[in-house]
């Protein structure tokens, strides 16, 4: 059993608690044009398009098509980080909403835009898209796309307003593949049955739009990368010190582990249940599923400070737990050992499953060979030559790692059951440690907040209520935020919008107030956590109100009071007295504001709001100055953010 990487399995690092300003918010007109108001910043207004015209025109685009896209961005079919981060945590029932509004925007057409290419370039375009080309089997563009080019319902879109870049850019996605479709992909056919030459030449002909493309993923923030690359180097030089010992090189034997109880049964259909529901309390399905792919068959690649970790397939087919028993799966979670002996990455946090019970694991094993078997081989770990070596791993486990072996049954008892979840199956410290070098920490239980590096999110401390404390909350709206998303004050968004809508929300109620219990009970310590002293001149205040008057007073309100929806509840949150606005590492405010997104789908919220990526339309400078205002106005008190901290997270995929 490979790695659920802690920096991603179960992220409530990014729960962004906002608290709201004592002064009332205004109320709004709640739409749905207004809740998906954040698609404007790519699409244009109303989906008409931007001026540069990458970004294509949505509106009046048929709805099955457009609800095909967006799936496509969350399975990877097509692929592009920025769609890909606004799109994951919404439901089905959502992006058939969201599909539906545009689609039904009848709005006029652009004018075309001017032509650049040579006349017989156009020609050639203009063959293909009325007419193709019998010798080659390319069909016209109007067969599927009508006479017009204006699109065919249920699922063909128009082709009318689009740029050359812009189809020049698709085609060419289908061409290498990058871009797919269910079968029969008729696009994918043409794009390779028609050769470069041609495909150049249809996306010249005056179609549609063109623009620029999203940054590479990247790095954290300046300060927090600086200090962990000098403490990387002298944590480097400690590992090879220690891997200087014999001891190191010896391979490991498999650990002998208590054989399973005879009278205990893995087949029977309330173990299975249970094992489920125990597999959507550690939120397994989510880091054992690849992007597309199916669930639980692993192949996942998660990024970590060391390299890439693979998630191992956990259905029963040789490439997964085929050859797996009872006692093998409670020796990888109890003991992080695979069934060979072979040392597991600590990316799989086998620091918290260890406090998993017995029974709880056999359960969990007897769902997962009930699952269909899925042919999956997983890639191998690329973490380099010696960080991936199991003398490497020796030596983490020496200094960070200790089996837990007085757990025994599962509490009963509210409080104890609540940190039976939170620190085992939930493994909530697997994001909340603070982290050295090594990627260890001398408590790897503590939830006192720590810099996840390859995320480029701050997940905050728990046992801070001016972080991510709820010591100070009352355990009803503790359970809310968990359950639906938003509570009070409170909404969750960035990648704790995954862990919602796929864990907490579908746990039983009985088990979100135990943790909520739990939570609430943690010692309070103040986050030791400090931002860098940047100084907040006039130039940047001045600069940073102009651009909060022009980008998000009309949202967030001319004081940062926020706007409540029609239900009373936040739809734009205050920014006055705002916890993630004023935590000393500003990371995730800096993500929020790059990349925007929308808070989980869930039950008791199906349809949040969304909001808007700047990324495209503030340059680092802006940013800075804008985050610098926010974090200094209306009694906020908050050092400034410097152009470097945005650079470095504006080159990350937001994730």
């Amino acid at each position: 059993m490979l790695p659920i990487p802690p920096l991603i399995a179960l992220l409530l690092a990014a729960c962004i608690p906002w608290r709201a300003a004592a002064q009332p918010a205004p109320r709004f007109e709640d739409t749905l044009a207004q809740r998906v108001q954040a698609c404007a910043s790519c699409h244009g207004q109303q989906g008409r398009a931007r001026p540069d015209g990458y970004y294509p025109r949505i509106a009046g685009k048929p709805a099955g098509y457009l609800y095909n896209q967006l799936k496509h961005f969350q399975t990877g079919q097509r692929q592009h980080a920025l769609m890909a981060r606004m799109v994951d945590p919404l439901s089905d029932a959502y992006l058939w909403e969201i599909a539906h509004h545009f689609a039904s925007l009848d709005l006029p057409h652009a004018p075309a835009l001017p032509a650049r290419a040579p006349a017989a370039v156009l020609q050639r375009g203009e063959q293909l898209a009325l007419r193709g080309d019998a010798s080659r089997q390319v069909p016209a563009c109007t067969a599927c796309h009508g006479a017009a080019l204006t699109g065919v319902q249920p699922a063909a879109p128009g082709l009318l307003g689009l740029a050359p870049d812009y189809i020049n850019a698709q085609l060419g996605a289908w061409h290498n593949g990058t871009r797919k479709a269910q079968a029969p992909d008729c696009m994918a056919t043409i794009a390779r049955t028609a050769g470069v030459r041609q495909l150049h030449a249809t996306g010249g002909a005056g179609l549609g739009e063109g623009g620029t493309a999203m940054s590479a993923p990247g790095s954290p923030v300046s300060a927090h990368l600086s200090r962990q690359r000098g403490a990387l180097a002298m944590g480097l030089v400690l590992v090879l010190l220690i891997c200087a010992g014999a001891w190191l090189l010896w391979p490991s034997q498999p650990v002998a582990v208590p054989a399973l109880n005879p009278t205990a049964r893995l087949d029977d259909t309330a173990t299975i249940e249970r094992g489920r529901y125990l597999a959507v309390l550690g939120n397994c399905q989510t880091c054992h599923t690849e992007r597309g792919g199916a669930a639980f068959a692993g192949g996942r690649g998660i990024g970590t400070p060391f390299g890439t970790v693979y998630s191992s397939n956990l259905t029963p087919d040789g490439t997964g737990l085929k050859d797996w028993n009872a006692d093998d799966f409670w020796r990888a979670l109890h003991h992080g050992q695979s069934r060979d002996g072979r040392l597991l990455n600590p990316a799989f946090p086998y620091t918290n499953t260890t406090h998993v019970t017995r029974p709880d694991s056999d359960a969990l094993f007897a769902f997962f060979r009930s699952l269909a078997p899925v042919a999956s081989t997983v890639p191998g770990n690329d973490l380099g030559r010696y960080l991936g070596s199991q003398a490497a791993l020796k030596a983490w486990r020496a200094l960070y790692f200790r089996p837990d072996d007085t757990v025994t049954a599962a509490p009963v008892d509210e409080l104890q059951r609540g940190a039976y979840l939170v620190n085992g199956l939930a493994h909530c410290s697997a994001c909340h440690v603070p982290r050295n070098a090594l990627g260890g920490s001398s408590d790897m239980l503590s939830l006192a907040g720590g810099f996840m590096s390859a995320q480029g999110w701050y997940a905050p401390s728990l046992l801070d209520p001016a972080e991510g404390g709820v010591q100070e909350r009352e355990l009803a709206d503790i359970v809310a935020l968990f359950q639906t998303g938003r509570s009070g004050t409170h909404i969750v968004t960035g990648p704790m919008a995954e862990v919602v809508q796929h864990s907490t929300q579908h746990w039983e109620s009985s088990d979100l107030r135990a943790m909520a219990v739990h939570l609430k009970a943690l010692p309070v310590t103040r986050s030791r956590v400090q931002a860098t002293t940047e100084a907040r001149s006039d130039k940047a205040l001045n600069q940073g109100a102009k651009i909060y008057e022009q980008q998000c007073a009309q949202c967030h309100g001319a004081q940062g009071q926020g706007i409540r929806g029609n239900d009373g509840a936040w739809a734009y949150p205050a920014l006055a007295g705002n916890s993630t606005v004023l935590q000393g590492v500003p990371a995730n405010l800096v993500q929020a504001v790059l990349y925007g997104g929308f808070g989980p789908s869930t039950a008791g919220h199906p349809r949040p709001f969304g909001m808007p990526p700047f990324v495209l339309d503030l340059n680092g400078q802006d940013i800075a100055d804008l985050l610098t205002y926010v974090r200094s106005a209306w009694g906020n008190d908050a050092p400034a953010v410097s152009v470097l901290d945005v650079q470095q997270l504006r080159n990350t995929a937001g994730k």
